[in-house]
């Protein structure tokens, strides 16, 4: 599916339970992710229940938000799973629940086969930058991550390969 203003969807699966996109999960953001040439963007209207003072939005989750749509960015264009392994967090104005929040990654840089560099933005309804993230993220096979018991059969064919081969 395409969405003019949104990109292609790239496809996701409710065989996990992932508190950022697993559509399955009644607590989590069930974030959704779309992609163009260049980014991977997500639309998140962040429940009030994940707030801190003042309706706004707790750091932990802006972090999660951009953890989540780097490694999905490095999931989509570099053909590899996604582990992160470092990430900078950098907060500009605070996020508000239940405005709707852009998220947007990109891949920044590769460091060789085993890593690479993603960036992440955050941006409110009124295309404002609240905040962003670099993140240093280990690429792993669909083999090795079975290996490391990270994934097992079932979700490296219902949910990685249609992502990495989409």
């Amino acid at each position: 599916m395409t969405d003019a203003n949104k990109g292609k969807l790239l496809p996701n699966t409710d065989s996990h339970n992932c508190f950022a996109c697993s559509s399955k999960n009644a607590h989590g953001l069930q974030m959704e992710f779309f992609v163009n040439d260049r980014s991977v963007y997500s639309w998140v209207k962040v429940p009030d229940y994940l707030c801190g003072w003042n309706d706004t939005v707790h750091g932990g989750i802006i972090s999660t938000i951009l953890d989540e749509i780097m490694g999905w960015a490095g999931m989509y264009f570099l053909k590899k799973i996604t582990m992160t392994k470092k990430i900078t967090v950098e907060f500009m104005k605070a996020s508000y629940a239940g405005d709707h929040l852009k998220a947007v990654a990109r891949v920044a840089g590769s460091n060789g086969k085993r890593e690479a560099t993603l960036q992440g933005f955050i941006y409110n309804s009124k295309d404002e930058l609240c905040a962003k993230a670099e993140g240093t993220f280990t690429l792993i096979s669909a083999g090795a991550a079975k290996r490391l018991k990270v994934v097992d059969d079932e979700q490296i064919q219902t949910f990685f390969e249609p992502l990495i081969n989409s």
